[in-house]
């Protein structure tokens, strides 16, 4: 097996892992805020499944980065779901340590999947296989923001309210 294949097929298994923790975290929390989170990064991480695969079957065909497959994936919106949740009470039901443990386990999958992307971007030499993996990497970074704002929330909520309101105060 050789390195791009080893590497698609690892990209693979993560995701899929992923998605299963989300999945599994999001039906268990009580908390709206983590739930949400949960499902929808889950979400994204099956549309990056579904695209690796394409990737990896095309590569497993012909061993040459696949011309045919498109690569753009959506960008995360994980980022909007504590601010669209900040007035909803159900909200504000504080998170327990499981999901606070939940949580820090998933900013360590994220954090992982940044480095596995970004290494697989820099070894790469085809443009449109670079510009693939950045674009995972940004992505893996805007979910492993997102769960550390949640990380932050279920922690201090009344510090994540303050440094909100602080944010929609300034006019940008």
């Amino acid at each position: 097996m050789n390195k791009r294949t080893s590497a698609l097929k690892f990209a693979l298994e993560n995701e899929q892992n992923e998605r299963d923790f989300y999945l599994a975290h999001a039906r268990r929390t009580k908390n709206l805020a983590g739930k949400n989170m949960f499902i929808q990064i889950a979400d994204e991480e099956k549309e990056h499944y579904d695209m690796l695969k394409k990737l990896f079957e095309k590569w497993e065909e012909k061993q040459i980065w696949p011309a045919t497959v498109p690569l753009k994936v959506k960008k995360s919106v994980s980022g909007n779901i504590l601010k669209s949740l900040s007035e909803k009470k159900a909200a504000r039901i504080k998170g327990n340590e499981d999901d606070l443990k939940a949580v820090r386990t998933a900013i360590d999958f994220e954090a992982r999947g940044m480095a596995l992307y970004t290494k697989l971007e820099e070894g790469s030499i085809d443009l449109k296989e670079k510009e693939f993996f950045k674009l995972l990497a940004s992505i893996e970074r805007q979910h492993f923001m997102s769960l550390r704002e949640t990380e932050e929330f279920l922690t201090d909520p009344a510090s994540w309210y303050q440094n909100m309101e602080k944010t929609g105060l300034d006019g940008g």
